[in-house]
């Protein structure tokens, strides 16, 4: 059982979202027997390695279906944060001209950051975690280095345990799970909201995993609050949004510039005060776009693992061969052997 659990991790660790942590030939060099092991042990190795490779296979099928519905998810989700994001971009241009007082349009000298991190609950999906993890504490560097206070949020139990184990202080902790709600997206941003209302916090940033193709995922730094009266993403922000082609799943990549501005329908009609839609829509709209991110991630999690588990089972099968001409080795040995002495012993009796 030992070796077993120590096959599946191996082989689960070389992923093609990373350089692998185990290369094919170190896996086979560290499962491969010792020269002159018997034929019963080669034998209970290679059923070892079968038995692996339908676990790595089956998870691989799991991740597949389910990347699938997480993808068809955000898509879903698309026409209403697209729609919401129309309507406030048409309230910020009608009242960019008038001297409101909104705290969410306000950008104000960053002293305290709240930067949100995105991980996974589970482990198993290549480097989606540990370069989620890894983005997380580049950014917190940076912003010490520019001595800006931070108060980090996890998303996800890899990260709050990885953080919560190097002593660094988590505000909040929350479970992402593999199907995100707008309950949970609301819960971490309602706090984020008082927090920012209250003075607390000058800055929200959320880190999360964009989802670019089924290979491929970055870990991207998003500003959440304060908005610009321009947009909804600060200057530099890269956004990544899923769409459907021909039946298939692709992605438009679109990078904002300082100040650009938006089309908007000029002749919106407002039936209520453009000020009360506003302040009613924003928190609104800070919630579908956390879901969107966290649902996003959740895509590249399942993605990332449907990656890891296929490149487990390939090693599987080379280990497999590998094992099995070994074994055939020994099995020739050995009737090589016997014949020997056969030979040696009908030699003798003449």
């Amino acid at each position: 059982m030992l070796y077993k659990f120590l096959v599946v991790v191996a082989l689960a660790t070389c992923s093609a979202f990373q350089a692998p942590l185990v290369t094919r030939s170190d896996v086979a060099r560290a499962a491969s027997p010792q020269m002159g092991a018997s034929i019963r042990e080669l034998r209970d190795r290679v059923g070892s390695v079968k038995n692996t490779k339908k676990i790595t296979s089956a998870m691989k099928l799991v991740a597949a279906a389910k990347v699938r519905r997480a993808q068809e998810a955000v898509l879903r989700s698309r026409p209403f944060s697209e729609t919401l994001e129309r309507i406030l971009g048409g309230l910020l241009q009608r009242l960019k001209t008038e001297s409101l007082d909104i705290p969410l349009l306000e950008s104000r000298p960053a002293k305290k950051v709240g930067l949100v991190s995105i991980t996974g609950d589970r482990g198993l999906c290549g480097a989606y975690n540990s370069a989620a993890i890894k983005k997380t504490e580049a950014r917190i560097a940076e912003l010490k280095a520019q001595d800006i206070e931070v108060e980090l949020i996890t998303i996800g139990n890899k990260g709050s345990t990885w953080f919560k184990k190097r002593e660094t202080p988590v505000r909040k902790a929350v479970a992402c799970g593999q199907a995100p709600t707008a309950a949970q997206a609301s819960e971490v941003a309602d706090e984020l909201l008082a927090s920012y209302y209250a003075g607390e916090l000058d800055r929200v940033e959320l880190l999360y995993t964009s989802f670019i193709s089924m290979i491929s995922s970055v870990p991207t730094v998003r500003t959440l609050i304060p908005l610009l009266p321009s947009g909804m993403e600060m200057e530099g922000d890269e956004i990544f949004k899923l769409t459907s082609k021909d039946g298939d799943i692709s992605v438009q990549k679109e990078k904002v510039a300082a100040a650009e501005p938006k089309e908007f329908a000029p002749d919106m009609i407002f039936e209520q005060e453009p000020s009360q839609l506003l302040n009613a829509i924003l928190p609104l709209y800070l919630n579908g776009q956390l879901l969107r991110t966290l649902q996003e991630s959740v895509a590249s999690e399942l993605a990332s693992r449907m990656s890891a588990m296929q490149s487990a089972t390939d090693n599987a099968k080379e280990l497999q061969g590998k094992l099995e001409q070994e074994m055939n080795r020994a099995r020739q040995a050995k009737i090589t052997q016997e014949l020997m002495e056969i030979i040696a012993g009908a030699d003798a009796t003449n």
